[in-house]
């Protein structure tokens, strides 16, 4: 079974694929590690004429190891880089393989991202869209960044999720909108146990239609 978890950032989906991944026994992989990992390979040259050149090359350079340092990975400004390295062509390239293989993997996987349902794994047995208005993922995220100890401008982080937004789905090489079979699921209002409940929900109903049941 593949099963794709698409949505925002701060929209729950990372926590809600986890407890996916751990219901149904399956690997899990978040796809935006990736574009993070690569964002900060190459943050030094932020803005500067050799950056899209650099990030080509550290995609193409990407393993596991590369995945390992969560805490600098999900901070708010590897955020802004991941956008910024995901709207060159060929680091999507690069990365598609990475994704690919882990998606058909034997006895299946679970991947959570921004183009999973649309262009990875458009063949997956289960598509969620996970999403939740602007304000609640800014404040989700804001809590997240403070139980690490960071001072958190709400304000600036508002307009980096929103920024982000607007720059994911208007990148000419991703396919940030929810596909035309996934379930849309809207956590704005629901905590992680309830959202859970409801992702599990949609799994079991989906797969025992798609047996005949």
């Amino acid at each position: 079974m593949i099963i794709a978890v698409d949505g925002p950032a701060a929209s729950g989906k990372g926590t809600l694929a986890e407890g996916l991944a751990c219901h149904y026994g399956l690997p899990h992989l978040d796809t935006g590690l990736l574009y993070r990992a690569v964002g900060l390979a190459v943050a030094d040259l932020e803005d500067q004429p050799g950056f899209e050149e650099a990030a080509i090359a550290a995609a193409r350079a990407l393993d596991a190891s590369h995945l390992q340092d969560i805490e600098e990975l999900t901070n708010a400004r590897t955020g802004v880089l991941a956008s910024k390295v995901a709207v060159i062509g060929p680091v999507r390239q690069a990365l598609f393989d990475y994704q690919r293989a882990f998606a058909t993997q034997p006895g299946g996987a679970l991947l959570d991202g921004r183009d999973i349902g649309t262009r990875i794994c458009p063949d997956a047995d289960v598509k969620l869209f996970i999403q939740a208005d602007s304000k609640a993922r800014m404040e989700r995220r804001a809590r997240q960044l403070e139980k690490r100890g960071q001072v958190v401008d709400r304000y600036a982080l508002f307009h980096q999720i929103e920024e982000r937004d607007a720059r994911d789905m208007a990148n000419p090489h991703g396919g940030f909108y929810k596909a035309d079979d996934a379930h849309l699921l809207d956590t704005t209002l629901l905590d992680i146990e309830a959202a859970l409940r409801a992702a599990i929900a949609i799994v079991d109903r989906t797969m025992a239609l798609k047996a005949g049941h």
